[in-house]
């Protein structure tokens, strides 16, 4: 941008760097990581996960990538080249797997779901080492096991068809959610249950009024999630 004050002021708002074309080629190069990520992690998860490998053609596997590219550039936008972004691209390209398998088989398997909590947890430390400031990663536990907490008293109680998968995933999500502050935590929290309330109906109608017995709650919760992370300040 020409206009200092301008950059400045799109740079405070969205904690990214300035529309220059050093700050223009850091938020692709992030999002082209996050395709190329994206490409291997396949491979990988039909070897983990070999009860879950499903034949992707082509057009699948571009699909997924360019998802995750648009996804990890706007979390390059939004943090810039801050200690956190490597922890929130983890969430990003992960994020988009996940709702891939749980769309295709009502599943979120362990073997991704305690993984992304695991070395999320790590690198939102090491972020919080370098920018001194641990009460970020306190509130972010806080926030793993308040969400976790809810969503298992939610599943327990209620008929609303999550499952364990989803009380699982409500742990790494509220980290996240919680590391940025408390609001993000409780947008976050109640959009992915509003949302998945609303995919559940949607799915009713489209079933002529009969509920399928299983709700793929998982991109209802990543996609609320990665919305309040990247649009609330």
């Amino acid at each position: 941008m020409s206009d200092p004050a301008a950059a400045g002021t799109v740079s405070l708002l969205f904690a990214a760097p300035a529309g220059t074309l050093p700050g223009v080629l850091f938020i692709a190069g992030i999002g082209l990581l996050g395709a190329c990520l994206s490409l291997l992690a396949e491979p990988l998860m039909r070897r983990a996960l070999p009860h879950l490998a499903d034949p992707l053609n082509a057009r699948s596997r571009i699909t997924t990538a360019a998802v995750t590219f648009a996804l990890c550039a706007l979390v390059a936008w939004r943090f810039g080249p801050s200690p956190e972004l490597a922890a929130y691209m983890l969430l990003a390209a992960a994020g988009v797997q996940l709702a891939r398998i749980d769309l295709l088989h009502h599943l979120l398997p362990n073997r991704m779901v305690l993984p992304l909590l695991g070395v999320g947890l790590a690198l939102l430390a090491a972020a919080a080492g370098v920018s001194g400031d641990a009460g970020n990663l306190l509130r972010g536990a806080a926030g793993a096991v308040i969400l976790f907490v809810l969503y298992l008293f939610l599943a327990l109680t209620s008929r609303n068809g999550l499952g364990m998968g989803d009380v699982k995933l409500a742990a790494p999500l509220g980290l996240y959610l919680g590391y940025l502050g408390w609001s993000h935590l409780f947008y976050g929290g109640a959009l992915g249950f509003v949302a998945g309330g609303m995919a559940s109906a949607l799915l009713v109608l489209k079933n002529r009024g009969n509920k399928p017995k299983e709700v793929p709650y998982g991109p209802s919760m990543l996609a609320a999630s990665l919305a309040v992370i990247l649009l609330l300040p």
